[in-house]
C-alpha cells in the first residue's frame, strides 16, 4: 500500500502581498500528476489547508477542483484531511458530510459526548489498498486548542451545560488546563484515547497512521513564515505521544520536511511551496510512504518543482553601491511559469537613506522582477533595522511576546530577561484561560 503525505498547502497565501494562486495551481496539477504516477492508494493531508480562517473563493475553488479531480483520476482514492491552526475548523469540515461518499474525509473538530468522553469514532479512518481491502487506520487529529482537550479526570465527571444557542462554531464547554504540562497531558489523552480505538479495531498486519498538527519537541522552524503555536509559553509536545504501535506519524505545522528527533517514522513532510524568503534555499517536497502489512518498507521524498523563484540580492547585505550594481546586472534564472520571481533586496547603510527605494527601483527598471522586500542593516548594529512599518503578514505573525519584548527593547536598549519573560508568560496564559471560560460561559 502507498500513502503520500503532504501539508501546509496554505492555499490563499500572497507574499508581501503579491497573489500566489497561480503557483499554489501549479502544484495542486503537479500532485495530481504524481498521486497518479507514483499509484498512491491514499493522499493524507496535515492541515493548514488554507492560509486563512476565511479563505477568499478562489481558493477555495482550487481546493473542491482539486478534491474532485483526484476522484475522478483515482477513483479507489481515499483522501483523509486534517484542520491545522490556519485553518477554520468547522468551516473546513462543513461539507464532510457531502464528501464522504466519495472517499474523502476532513476531520476539522474533535467531539465530546454529555458525559465529556471523547468520540474516537470519527477520529479512525480506514484506509484501503489498491484492491479495495482495508490495510490500514489513520488517526485523524486535528490541530488541538484549549477548548479541544478533555476535562481532567474525575470520578463522575458533570456533564457540561448546555449552551442556549448552539451554533456549529460554539467551542466545547470543558475545563481547561491551568498549565503547561497540563495542555501536554490534554493532548496525550486524545491520541492514547484515539490509538486505543484504533488497536480495537485494527488486524494484526493493519498498519495505525497518525495524522497530526503541531509542534513536536526539537522541530526546526522556517522563521518569518509559521505562526508559533504558543500555550502559555510552551509550544512543543514530546514524541511520547505517539504509541509504539503507530507505524509511522504524519505531521504538519513546520515548513522544513524533518524527523521528530531521530525517529524516522514520525516526520514532517514541510510545505509543498516556500512560504517566506527564509525557505530561498530549501528543496520543498511530498513524502511517499510504502507499506508492507503493519511496516514501513521505504518513506522516499519527491521533490516540488519551484514555479516561481525567491531572490535574495546579495546574499549577505552589502552597500548601496554594490547591491545596485548586482541589481542592474541580474540575470534571472529559468522559470515553469510565466510569472516574474519575488525580490528581497538587502542593504547595509551607515545612515539612513530617503531615496533608497527609489534608487533601487530605478536600478530595476528593466528588470521583470516582483520587488518584495527591502531589508536594510546598519553596520553599527550589524542588526536589521527597525522597519517604520510592517505588511500585514508581518504583523499576523506578532505575537504578544514579540510586542512586548520589542518595547522594552525600545524604551529600555536592551532585551528583557528570562525571569520577566516568563512572568509575562504566566499572565498571557491566565489571561488566554479568563477569555476562553468567558467565552464558553
Amino acid at each position: 500500500m502507498r500513502l503520500l503525505h503532504t501539508s501546509d498547502w496554505h492555499l490563499g497565501q500572497t507574499l508581501h502581498g503579491f497573489d500566489r494562486s497561480a503557483e499554489q495551481q501549479f502544484f495542486l496539477t503537479w500532485l495530481l500528476d504524481q498521486l497518479v504516477a507514483q499509484r498512491i492508494d491514499a493522499l493524507l493531508i496535515s492541515g493548514d489547508v488554507f492560509d486563512q480562517p476565511n479563505p477568499s473563493a478562489e481558493a477555495q475553488r482550487q481546493w473542491y477542483q482539486f478534491l474532485a479531480t483526484a476522484r475522478l483520476q483515482l477513483p479507489r482514492l481515499d483522501i483523509v484531511v486534517i484542520a491545522g491552526n490556519h485553518d477554520s475548523a468547522a468551516r473546513l469540515e462543513a461539507p464532510a458530510a457531502v464528501l464522504q461518499p466519495f472517499g474523502i474525509t476532513v476531520v476539522g473538530t474533535v467531539k465530546y459526548d454529555a458525559s465529556g468522553a471523547l468520540d474516537t469514532q470519527r477520529l479512525v479512518i480506514p484506509l484501503h489498498d489498491a484492491h479495495g481491502r482495508c490495510a490500514a487506520w489513520c488517526l485523524a487529529v486535528p490541530f488541538l486548542r484549549f477548548s479541544d482537550l478533555p476535562r481532567r479526570a474525575t470520578a463522575t465527571p458533570a456533564p457540561p451545560p448546555a449552551a442556549a444557542n448552539p451554533t456549529l462554531f460554539d467551542p466545547p464547554h470543558r475545563e481547561l488546563p491551568a498549565t503547561d504540562a497540563g495542555y501536554v497531558r490534554g493532548v496525550a489523552a486524545v491520541y492514547q484515547q484515539v490509538t486505543a480505538r484504533a488497536q480495537a479495531v485494527r488486524k494484526a498486519d493493519h498498519a495505525l497512521i497518525a495524522l497530526g498538527h503541531c509542534h513536536m519537541s526539537g522541530g526546526q522552524v522556517s522563521a518569518d513564515s509559521e505562526r508559533r503555536l504558543v500555550i502559555g509559553g510552551a509550544e512543543a509536545l514530546p514524541v511520547e505521544i505517539f504509541d509504539k504501535t503507530i507505524s509511522y506519524a504524519a505531521l504538519g505545522h513546520l515548513h522544513r520536511a524533518q524527523l521528530v528527533g531521530q525517529h524516522a517514522h514520525r516526520r514532517y513532510c514541510g510545505s509543498p511551496l516556500p512560504l517566506s524568503f527564509a525557505e530561498v534555499n530549501y528543496q520543498h517536497q511530498v513524502l511517499c510512504i510504502e507499506l508492507n502489512g503493519a511496516q514501513v518498507d521505504s518513506i522516499q521524498p519527491i521533490y516540488v518543482p519551484r514555479p516561481v523563484h525567491l531572490l535574495r540580492i546579495p546574499a549577505q547585505p552589502a552597500p548601496l553601491a554594490t547591491v545596485l550594481m548586482q541589481l542592474r546586472e541580474l540575470q534571472l534564472p529559468p522559470q515553469p511559469i510565466d510569472a516574474p520571481p519575488y525580490l528581497q533586496v538587502r542593504v547595509l547603510l551607515t545612515a539612513p537613506e530617503p531615496s533608497l527605494r527609489v534608487q533601487i527601483e530605478t536600478a530595476l527598471q528593466h528588470q521583470r522582477v516582483r520587488l518584495a522586500r527591502i531589508e536594510t542593516t546598519y553596520a553599527a548594529s550589524a542588526a536589521p533595522a527597525v522597519d517604520n512599518y510592517r505588511s500585514l503578514d508581518e504583523l499576523e505573525r506578532l505575537l504578544p511576546q514579540d510586542v512586548f519584548a520589542q518595547l522594552y527593547q525600545t524604551r529600555y536598549a536592551t532585551q528583557p530577561s528570562a525571569e520577566l519573560l516568563n512572568t509575562f508568560n504566566e499572565l498571557l496564559a491566565e489571561v488566554t484561560a479568563a477569555d476562553f471560560n468567558s467565552a464558553a460561559e
